[in-house]
């Protein structure tokens, strides 16, 4: 689970040679896609708060991203009919989409798989069943989060909550690990402890032994305590000494992905096994397709204004399938405004995207901003 603060920086895809040549010789750990078939690169989309619904997942996928994580479900919502059963099925969209022929229509490929329903609670038993529903629901795997720093979550006491509680946070990986067929991988997402202090420190390190101990596949760890929430830099030495302590785990590392260098750099310093892009990714699919260049051992470039266009295009489309004209046309605002850093003009296409409310508003955009040649 992100949260996410507007840039109005265009993102570089600038590389040095000797970074290009590290992200040439990166492979996936054979693990991985043992366990999760279909993931097959260094890399992939975190769960953000309010963002990666259906229609973002499926755009970063066709850009290139191997796995996709739901934004965090609450188990009591998901229990009680909320949303998580209404919009958060990973087939939702193949399911609503009519959309043409599929030789001719970018929209065909409505594939959301392998995808993680990312599940948010506060007890044992409610997190066990809602992990149960998410893979009935079709998820290929459980990620349950103990990371969220948001304030009224923390409150709550559900997710970077229990950094502070380790005996309550064992109990719930037990329970969802127990209620999940052993076919189908769990995983937790962790900041690196709630705050600076000795003690803090080892009641991290009590979780994060334990999630494996208990049989979770990996660990995504954010380099940031819960109370810096976004404050600040991602501490990457930390994430590096991590690795260097359990060199027979897998670990995902987290936090400071902001263009394609930043995952390869990542990478490099740190020694994880993959990359999460949270809030880097958003209104930038591009930097999925600009790492495969990368481990391709090309030069990244930038998306060209037909590319942009024609993303924009799907997203809306896929949006709309999903929420509703109304609805998409309110949503996908804060994309435009992300998307709008990529054009030359992004101070007017951003201010344009803004006062879009219907699909033909937003289509006018696009025909004025975005013409075709």
């Amino acid at each position: 689970m992100s949260t996410h603060t507007p840039s109005t920086e265009r993102p570089t895809t600038a590389c040095s040679p000797s970074l290009i040549e590290f992200a040439a010789q990166q492979t996936i750990d054979p693990r991985i896609p043992a366990a999760v078939p279909g993931f097959d690169a260094p890399f992939f989309q975190a769960g953000l708060a309010g963002y990666s619904d259906a229609a973002m997942r499926l755009i970063a996928r066709r850009h290139g991203s191997p796995y996709c994580v739901t934004e965090a479900l609450l188990d009591r919502t998901l229990l009680c009919n909320g949303k998580g059963r209404t919009r958060e099925n990973p087939d939702i969209l193949k399911e609503a989409c009519a959309l043409g022929d599929p030789k001719n229509n970018r929209l065909a490929d409505l594939e959301d798989h392998p995808v993680a329903g990312q599940i948010m609670g506060t007890g044992p038993e409610e997190m066990a069943r809602a992990a149960i529903l998410l893979v009935d629901l079709g998820h290929d795997v459980i990620d349950v989060n103990f990371a969220c720093p948001v304030k009224k979550v923390r409150r709550r006491k559900r997710g970077g909550h229990f950094l502070t509680a380790p005996d309550e946070a064992i109990e719930i990986l037990r329970a969802v690990r127990d209620a999940v067929p052993q076919s189908v991988p769990c995983t937790v997402k962790l900041r690196r402890a709630w705050d600076d202090s000795p003690e803090m420190a080892l009641k991290f390190e009590r979780i994060f032994e334990a999630s494996y101990d208990t049989g979770y596949a990996w660990a995504t760890v954010h380099g940031r305590t819960v109370e810096q929430r976004y404050n600040g830099p991602s501490n990457w030495n930390f994430l590096a000494g991590l690795v260097r302590r359990y060199p027979d785990r897998i670990i995902f590392g987290s936090g400071d992905i902001f263009e394609v260098a930043d995952i390869f750099r990542m990478l490099r310093q740190t020694g994880v096994h993959a990359v999460s892009v949270a809030r880097g990714c958003i209104g930038n699919p591009w930097i999925f397709q600009q790492a495969r260049q990368l481990l391709r051992g090309e030069d990244p470039r930038p998306p060209t204004s037909t590319e942009q266009r024609n993303t924009l295009i799907d997203h809306f489309r896929l949006c709309m399938a999903q929420h509703g004209e109304e609805a998409a046309s309110r949503m996908m605002r804060k994309f435009g405004i992300q998307f709008s850093v990529h054009h030359d003009q992004a101070k007017s296409v951003r201010q344009a995207f803004v006062a879009v409310q219907s699909a033909d508003q937003w289509q006018d955009v696009l025909d004025h901003m975005y013409p075709t040649d």
